[in-house]
């Protein structure tokens, strides 16, 4: 009885470790191989593709900040060019303007607009959103059939966005794992949808620019 706690936490430090080396440390990748240390953590997009994410991002957070000014509060992601928008803002035409200023970055492919209009998320909706990504990476972790690096999670009040290149099958799983996690109000998917024999190809070929 006492030690499924302690699986648990030891899988959400592991889903949490994971996440941080994608997010901040893409320097310290080689071929899908983190360098110096024994855990391999694969990225299903390219190095070039990662390093393009990144900047969508800061680009998107600055032109949000020129859009919005104070007006709203939303999140910018971006994985292999699909952008997905969350947060509030006040009105219909702010969730417009936020949707053009952010598809208008270069190489922005797509944009998923999830901007609701209302007030901004409480520090008490943020703290239990970020509880339910972390618990839902755990999950992957657990599964043993989900590479947990092959998705990203984003939480906004309850609802879960997955994203990610995934097959039909990796899509389904991950969408019915999360369901399952306590704090989960709904489950979107943004994901890109590869089939069996494209994945088998990304996992084989070596990581390019």
């Amino acid at each position: 009885m006492r030690q499924r706690p302690v699986r648990t936490l030891c899988a959400v430090a592991l889903a949490a470790a994971a996440v941080a080396l994608l997010d901040g440390c893409a320097a310290l990748f080689l071929g899908g191989a983190l360098v110096g240390g024994a855990l391999v953590v694969t990225d299903r997009r390219t190095s070039g593709t990662m390093v393009d994410d990144e900047a969508i991002e800061l680009k998107g957070a600055s032109r949000l900040r020129e859009a919005l000014g104070d007006r709203g509060s939303v999140s910018v992601t971006s994985y292999n060019h699909i952008v997905l928008l969350t947060g509030t803002v006040t009105n219909e035409a702010d969730k417009t303007a936020v949707e053009r200023a952010v598809g208008a970055i270069e190489s922005v492919r797509s944009v998923v607009n999830e901007v609701a209009i209302g007030t901004a998320a409480s520090f008490g909706n943020r703290s239990s959103d970020t509880l339910v990504t972390s618990k839902v990476k755990a999950s992957f972790v657990d599964a043993k059939d989900l590479q947990v690096n092959a998705f990203k999670v984003v939480t906004e009040r309850g609802v879960v966005y997955l994203m990610g290149r995934v097959t039909e099958r990796e899509a389904n799983r991950a969408a019915d794992i999360a369901r399952g996690v306590s704090g989960v109000a709904k489950v979107v998917k943004v994901f890109e949808i590869v089939t069996e024999a494209e994945l088998a190809d990304l996992q084989t070929k070596p990581a390019k620019p």
